[in-house]
């Protein structure tokens, strides 16, 4: 009996498949268009968020989201569900032991028993007793051990890639809420610059020094820059909305000087390197392959299921008739009963089961191959981005310099009487149009960072501990 039991406990091997891990779906290399560039040695993974983005209310609002969000709280729920679940299996490979007793008593009636008298009897016991337990022969208990174990650990990394959005969706809300306070205040010194010059031209229609289509023209100048005021601040209100829900909590950001917006001192040079490097820098890609040995673990179960099963019960103790001789010498019991059962026919369902599991491992397969093209694409957006949209913002840096001349020029030929205002409101219009232009895509190269940051993994609670394939502690 014992050495059974080693055997039953060191000698069961898994029936699963061996992990092969797919070949990278991707190239080795960026593509042309994504050139990292120089790049400095700090990599997303190592870098806090709360050191790469530097903005005080900024770092404010996505510790609040962190706290309050209820998609990432979902998430950490999750997490624990999982880990309560590995532990059910993990406790299915252990025995199970418990401690009883019962009295009971019962009266015979004579034409029942074998005197022909009628008898009362009893019997009190008290025993350990040891509760169905597999002897996992096959590993079939082990497999879905493992399975709950790699199960648990894709829910924790999908956690933190959950965590990872939230931060570059708040990031990304926030810099987009700074973009319209600074398109409102432009507007908003557009209008005040028109309405001055509406009063300028009114009292100049009285004394009959223009014409009242000269007037008109003013006026159309003001109602359009107006209505793209208001424009503006609904957009600024959806916009702080969307911001509030992520954040989970009432938090009203203040409008930001026009100059907010700064280019250059939001962010850190990070660490771009290799495609092959996201494999263990991205928490969803960890997830996904989590899944992926899950995956092969239940094939190794349902492998397991066509094989005998042998389950042992059994106790041991103490049994008297009188409850006052339980104890006494001589009324120790016992009793073992091992059992083996065998899958004769079961209409196919062992069969179906063990289809099912190769099906989902292929799915997971797959599903893992496309996380990594998923991946390598967002990266590789984020890097163009950034080098064009940098690009962008220098050709409209010099688009302004030159509308804001023409506007100059235009009003200094209508002094003049050279030009009629036509030329003059043609060439404010452009110039308002060249500074929102200006603001919306230096907007978007920020947004570019936050996007490369997370895509890079950046923003990960703990990137080391999903790689880790350790088990949690009991």
């Amino acid at each position: 009996m014992p050495a059974l039991l080693l055997f039953g406990l060191g000698g069961c091997a898994s029936m699963a498949p061996p992990m092969q891990v797919p070949s990278l779906p991707v190239v080795e290399q960026w593509p042309a268009d994504a050139v990292p560039g120089q790049e400095s040695q700090v990599r997303a993974t190592g870098l806090a968020w709360a050191d790469y983005f530097a903005d005080p209310q900024l770092r404010q609002l996505i510790e609040t989201a962190l706290a309050n969000n209820r998609d990432l709280r979902v998430a950490l729920l999750r997490v624990r569900e999982s880990e309560g679940a590995y532990r059910i299996r993990r406790a299915e490979q252990f025995p199970e032991l418990g401690i009883g007793a019962q009295a009971a008593r019962a009266r015979v009636p004579g034409d029942l028993n074998a005197s022909g008298r009628s008898a009362v009897a009893g019997d009190n016991e008290a025993y350990v007793g040891l509760n169905s337990w597999e002897l996992d022969l096959w590993g079939r208990v082990r497999s879905l051990k493992q399975a709950a174990l790699q199960d648990y650990l894709a829910t924790e990394a999908a956690q933190q890639a959950v965590r990872v959005s939230l931060i570059s969706q708040v990031a990304d809300a926030y810099l987009a809420l700074r973009e319209l306070d600074e398109r409102v205040a432009l507007a908003q010194q557009t209008i005040a610059s028109h309405q001055e010059s509406l009063r300028i031209f009114k009292r100049r229609y009285e004394v009959g020094a223009i014409s009242k289509l000269e007037l008109t023209q003013v006026q159309t100048l003001l109602t359009q820059a107006q209505a793209l005021g208001a424009q503006l601040q609904q957009a600024r209100a959806s916009q702080a909305h969307a911001l509030a829900y992520l954040v989970g909590a009432a938090n009203d950001v203040v409008p930001a000087p026009a100059d907010h917006l700064d280019d250059g001192s939001v962010f850190a040079e990070l660490r771009v390197g290799l495609p092959s490097e996201l494999l263990d820098e991205r928490p969803d890609i960890l997830a996904a392959e989590h899944r992926l040995e899950a995956a092969h673990a239940d094939i190794g179960a349902a492998r397991a299921a066509f094989f005998p099963r042998i389950a042992l019960t059994g106790s041991w103790g103490s049994a008297s008739a009188e409850l006052d001789g339980l104890f006494e010498s001589g009324s120790r019991a016992w009793n073992f009963v091992p059992s083996l059962s065998l899958p004769v026919f079961s209409g196919g369902r062992l069969r179906g089961s063990l289809d099912v599991a190769k099906v989902r491992r292929e799915m997971a397969v797959a599903d893992y191959e496309r996380t990594i093209q998923t991946a390598f694409r967002e990266v590789a957006d984020a890097l163009s981005a950034r080098q064009w949209l940098a690009e962008q913002v220098r050709i409209l840096r010099l688009t302004l310099e030159a509308q804001t001349e023409r506007a100059r020029l235009a009003r200094l030929r209508y002094d003049s009487g050279a030009s009629p205002y036509l030329e003059v409101l043609d060439a404010q219009r452009d110039l308002l149009s060249a500074q929102q232009a200006l603001v919306q895509a230096r907007r978007a190269l920020l947004s570019s960072q936050v996007a490369l940051y997370a895509a890079l993994g950046g923003g990960a609670f703990d990137p080391a501990a999903a790689s880790v394939a350790a088990e949690p502690n009991p």
